[in-house]
């Protein structure tokens, strides 16, 4: 008995439409018409920043790299820049603090000498604290890791977040050392957020001082 084979590979008898499925057969040759390529329907939410859809739980934009966790889009090779800010910009000095490496009194770690303090600006809506690490996967916006490094900053030490009402908030990621605000004599606990403003110092580290400046 001769049989034909149609598009969908189904051996049937007629020759002109499958027995089995109805398509269509070409008489001109038995073997099945190649399949088209399936279509994926993408079917995750838009990223925010440029409308590429989500890979499933992806915390990374495939298409511009928007960090779905943080809201922003990573700045791998631009460290947090030096002052002058833009108008309206908050900004933070950064110096070797001698009255709180003193009130610490770590043993077998010394004050770092001629020591200089930098102004960087804070961009909003999060700046991460710590020291860059390649093999950790630690790129903070302020990166304590450049001489004179300080021995106490854990990579992901502490975090910076502007809140929808223009306020910063402070939060310890569960740094070794902790994190301390101002005077106090206790750290932050791990996770515990405390609001900071004009003026306040972060403690981080054996020596390393943090103080907001609200803009000018």
């Amino acid at each position: 008995m001769t049989t034909f084979t149609c598009p969908k590979g189904h051996e049937s008898t007629a020759d002109d439409y499958c027995d089995t499925c109805g398509a269509k057969i070409s008489v001109s040759g038995g073997a099945p018409a190649p399949a088209a390529a399936p279509t994926v329907a993408i079917t995750g939410e838009p990223c925010p920043n440029c409308g590429f859809p989500r890979a499933g739980a992806g915390r990374f934009c495939e298409d511009c790299g928007f960090d779905h966790s943080t809201g922003k889009v990573p700045t791998l090779t631009q460290p947090v820049v030096a002052a002058p800010a833009a108008t309206g910009q908050w900004t933070a000095t950064i110096f070797a603090d001698r009255t709180y490496f003193d009130a610490n009194a770590i043993e077998g770690v010394e004050f770092p000498a001629g020591t200089t303090q930098r102004e960087v600006y804070l961009p909003a809506p999060q700046v991460r604290i710590g020291r860059k690490s390649s093999s950790k996967g630690t790129d903070p916006e302020i990166d304590l890791s450049a001489a004179p490094l300080d021995p106490g900053v854990s990579h992901a030490h502490a975090l910076l977040t502007l809140s929808v009402d223009g306020v910063w908030l402070v939060s310890d990621l569960g740094s070794t050392n902790g994190t301390y605000l101002n005077d106090e004599a206790k750290p932050l606990t791990a996770g515990q957020t405390r609001s900071v403003g004009n003026g306040d110092n972060v403690h981080v580290g054996a020596w390393t001082t943090i103080t907001l400046h609200a803009p000018a």
